[in-house]
């Protein structure tokens, strides 16, 4: 695979193009990384009261239904969003992934798993205290997303 960069200084929006006999996964996966980068640091609406946020999605660590409607948690705070979880599912990028009925997670920030073999497991983070429950129908699916990004980054 060739990778070319072009520099124009004269281009009003950057743009990626991805050239390609076909879609390979190799392909795919390159597409994907810049998505997530893109997406990644891109700035969300959050809001706490009367007051509106702008977050960088990686600073989540994991999306919740509650009581108030859909929670945002990132390690200090909680912040509500106007998004719905299958809305949610579909505007993140690649590096979060449902969890169970009630939660998306953002998989970089997984510190450590408790595996319940009757129950949910439990995902802690680093650095806080907080926790979401993974529930058993997706404990695999989730399992296979980390063996992924390590096999991805250990390349």
């Amino acid at each position: 695979m060739k990778i070319r960069i072009e520099i124009d200084e004269n281009i009003a929006e950057e743009e990626v193009v991805i050239r390609c006999r076909g879609l390979t996964e190799q392909v795919s996966a390159v597409q994907r990384a810049i998505s997530d980068e893109v997406n990644g640091s891109e700035k969300f609406p959050f809001y706490k009261g009367n007051t509106e946020f702008y977050l960088v999605l990686d600073e989540i660590l994991f999306f919740e239904t509650d009581e108030n409607g859909i929670s945002a948690h990132t390690r200090d705070e909680i912040y509500q969003t106007h998004y719905k979880l299958y809305e949610l599912e579909d505007l993140l990028p690649g590096f979060f992934m449902r969890i169970s009925k009630s939660a998306i997670l953002n998989t970089n920030h997984i510190y450590s798993i408790n595996r319940n073999l009757t129950a949910s497991s439990v995902v802690a983070f680093y650095g806080t205290h907080k926790q979401v429950y993974v529930s058993r129908y997706y404990y695999k699916p989730l399992i296979k997303k980390l063996e992924e990004k390590r096999l991805h980054y250990a390349k």
